[in-house]
């Protein structure tokens, strides 16, 4: 077993401490987003009989079912960053491809982010697990014109570790965009304040965690709109 603590040395996506800061895609706009909720959303399948067999599966591995489906994990804002080298406590430690929701002064984006989770840690306190890994980013967004219509159902997600592919697919399996960030307002009290919200992940090729060093992360949502991130991993005390 290894010490449990919060990500060592985490550093921001840019700007000063407590700020992340994005640049919007085409525009080449800034985004600056300080004092606003980080959340990781958890159980955001589509189909809700896959995911109770998913929670059953869990549960008979010693892992608690959640209290509520989805379920939205707070974490610290100074865990998410764009560096390209994150620090993480521990050797079970492993990152998942997923879209990042963004509200910003009322608008809305598309970014996408790596789910950084302690392993070891998951299968005592779910919580604690997320919140034991920085949260990687991509520095680039896109603005999201309608949410009401946006949809990622033909959005290709695929992800790498130390260059072997370890997810890929469509993201039609998981709760619109919309539906995600509707159930957080309604049921989370986040009315009009800024928020940065992970929704999700699709299933890892082969079904077992990879620990590996270097992640590589590629969300497409057509041809010509792609949105990359790497980073490699370190290991700290």
């Amino acid at each position: 077993m290894h010490s449990i603590g919060t990500p060592a040395d985490v550093e921001q996506a840019s700007g000063s401490e407590g700020t992340v800061s994005f640049t919007v895609k085409g525009s080449g706009e800034t985004l600056a987003l300080d004092n606003c909720a980080a959340i990781v959303a958890g159980y955001t399948g589509r189909n809700a009989h896959a995911v109770q067999e998913h929670i059953d599966e869990l549960a008979a591995i010693g892992i608690a079912p959640p209290p509520q489906v989805p379920m939205f994990y707070p974490v610290e804002l100074a865990s998410v960053t764009s560096s390209e080298s994150v620090s993480v406590v521990g050797e079970r430690t492993s990152g998942e491809i997923e879209p990042l929701y963004i509200r910003h002064g009322g608008r809305y984006f598309l970014g996408l982010a790596s789910d950084h989770t302690d392993r070891e840690l998951e299968a005592i306190d779910i919580p604690r697990s997320k919140a034991a890994c920085p949260k990687p980013v991509g520095r680039e967004i896109i603005e999201i014109p309608d949410l009401s219509t946006f949809s990622l159902d033909d959005a290709r997600a695929r992800s790498w570790v130390d260059g072997e592919l370890y997810q890929e697919g469509t993201l039609s399996n998981l709760r619109t965009p919309s539906n995600v960030i509707e159930l957080l307002i309604e049921n989370h009290g986040r009315n009009d304040e800024d928020f940065l919200c992970l929704g999700g992940t699709l299933p890892v090729i082969g079904g077992a965690f990879k620990y590996g060093t270097e992640w590589k992360l590629e969300l497409a949502l057509d041809e010509n709109t792609i949105l990359t991130h790497t980073y490699r991993i370190t290991e700290g005390n």
